[in-house]
């Protein structure tokens, strides 16, 4: 499997006030989109993201976003590793993900920029 990068998940309560200190800080425009009812701006390599509070419960259990070449190809390592797929893989609107629980107890999101299937 191919990591291209990694993405900071960051919940926050004003996101508007975040997305531009984010912006100032990287120097780079933030991309949006909505995904079950939280606001999500991606600005260079932080995710930032806004909503209800049981939702973002469910978010703040994931460590951090991993960009891979390939998620199917994510998902068959991460099988043969020992790591439990508990979610997808999904289409997204950025392409497609799966969340995955690492056998040491922490839980990872592996992305790709493939067109949704």
């Amino acid at each position: 499997m191919e990591i291209l990068g990694t993405t900071l998940r960051i919940c926050v309560d004003d996101l508007e006030a975040s997305v531009a200190f984010y912006e100032g800080l990287t120097s780079t425009s933030a991309m949006r989109f909505e995904r079950g009812g939280v606001s999500v701006a991606a600005v260079g390599c932080f995710l930032l993201m806004s909503g209800p509070e049981a939702e973002l419960e469910v978010l703040r259990k994931v460590s951090a976003t991993i960009a891979v070449k390939d998620v199917d190809e994510a998902h068959a390592a991460l099988t043969r590793a020992g790591a439990q797929v508990v979610a997808g893989p999904v289409p997204t609107p950025a392409g497609r993900n799966l969340i995955a629980l690492h056998p040491d107890g922490s839980v990872f999101e592996y992305v790709d920029r493939n067109a949704p299937a």
